[in-house]
């Protein structure tokens, strides 16, 4: 045997994540499945994405936001809503506007509000295949209970954050 092959664990290690019932993969996988199929129907619709249509439904509920703001309402990085704010601008689905100290406001123009309207359903339908098996009851719980882990998960990252940028020093 070489010296590689003594290195490589050729077996299956006796500690590992049961991938049917470990919880984070299994919202990952529904999440990834839910946004590929948005997605997908979004462009064959429209020819737009669905980073694209979280920016227009942003603007939808929050007129006026930049796109820092947006970004921090969706949660994805800055570039992502940087490309999907060019690609609605170039289509005229939304207009920049010049706001207090160099901010840009961004809004929805006639023709944005009626693309929100067009997409809402294809969206709406992700809503409806997470909910059908549920009670109203338990949706209720679904949702706070998703809440509250959004908020130990943010606040986990910025304890991470802080602990990463204090050993870096």
């Amino acid at each position: 045997m070489d010296r590689l092959d003594q290195r490589i664990q050729w077996e299956p290690l006796q500690h590992t994540v049961d991938p049917d019932n470990f919880t984070p993969r299994l919202l990952a996988l529904l999440s990834n499945a839910l946004v590929w199929r948005e997605s997908n129907e979004l462009r064959r619709r429209f020819g737009l994405g669905t980073n694209d249509w979280r920016v227009i439904s942003v603007l939808a509920l929050n007129p006026g936001f930049s796109a820092t703001e947006v970004s921090e309402f969706i949660g994805v990085n800055k570039a992502v809503v940087s490309k999907s704010v060019n690609t609605l601008v170039g289509r005229g689905l939304i207009v920049l506007m010049d706001g207090p100290r160099g901010s840009r406001p961004m809004y929805l123009t006639t023709e944005g509000v009626q693309m929100h309207d067009d997409m809402l359903p294809i969206s709406m339908r992700g809503q409806d295949i997470v909910l059908a098996h549920l009670t109203p009851d338990e949706i209720t719980s679904l949702n706070t209970l998703l809440q509250r882990m959004l908020v130990d998960a943010r606040e986990l990252q910025i304890l991470e954050n802080e602990t990463a940028a204090s050993q870096a020093r």
